[in-house]
């Protein structure tokens, strides 16, 4: 499957155009890997989450809240540890899930499906939640993953500044490559709370990314795989 981006050629504020504003606004992604610097892991997780707090603490001082209150005194510290921890524990290599492949020992050929896969990220530009469902699909090349595996790929993936884009694209390459077939599908449909609860403030809309590998590019596959998906 072909991925149009955007070529980095900066000038001035702008890339290939368009401002860096523009970018953020119209949710567009410049690279299919997540942008992470060299020595994004050279402080530990402990040390990350000390000096996330400061930051954090500065910004809620800047808007004028009251830090000495009890129930803001220990904010800092919790969004320190939910960063790191939590919702964006999937920028660490370290959280990456360990996967166990299995012989096809039923000489099942035929797709399977794992759908309605639940996760939360978060929108690179805005720091706004993303909110949806992943449906995963493969034909085994002779061997098998576990299922609850599929769902820790897509989670993994899901917990760090993303785009959804980038996201359908990084679960297909991890599945291709973990599974050693090009015979996959993802389809991801989800809500960005930065297009409903700022900017547009549409709260009806979702966006529907979609992978479609090897056989799934077939449109008898495709038709038969949405049918499996309709509730």
């Amino acid at each position: 499957m072909k991925i149009e981006t955007l070529k980095p050629k900066t000038n001035g504020n702008k890339l290939n155009g368009f401002s860096f504003q523009d970018i953020g606004d119209e949710h567009l992604f410049t690279s299919l890997e997540t942008p992470l610097k060299p020595d994004a892991f050279k402080l530990s997780d402990n040390e990350k989450k000390k000096r996330i707090a400061l930051l954090f603490e500065e910004i809620m001082d800047v808007m004028g809240l009251d830090l000495t209150d009890d129930s803001l005194q220990g904010t800092p510290e919790r969004v320190a540890k939910m960063y790191i921890d939590e919702i964006f524990c999937g920028l660490n290599p370290k959280n990456k899930p360990k996967i166990a492949l299995f012989d096809n020992k039923y000489q099942y050929n035929q797709m399977l499906i794992e759908k309605n896969i639940s996760f939360y990220s978060n929108c690179e530009h805005h720091f706004v939640p993303i909110i949806g469902k992943a449906h995963i699909a493969y034909v085994s090349s002779g061997k098998v993953i576990g299922l609850s595996k599929l769902n820790r790929i897509v989670q993994y993936y899901a917990k760090r500044p993303q785009v959804q884009e980038r996201l359908t694209n990084q679960i297909a390459n991890e599945l291709k490559d973990v599974l050693k077939t090009e015979d996959v599908a993802v389809i991801i449909d989800a809500k960005h709370l930065c297009v409903s609860s700022r900017g547009i403030k549409d709260d009806t809309s979702s966006t529907v990314t979609v992978y479609y590998g090897g056989v799934f590019h077939n449109a008898q596959k495709i038709a038969e795989l949405q049918n499996f998906l309709k509730d």
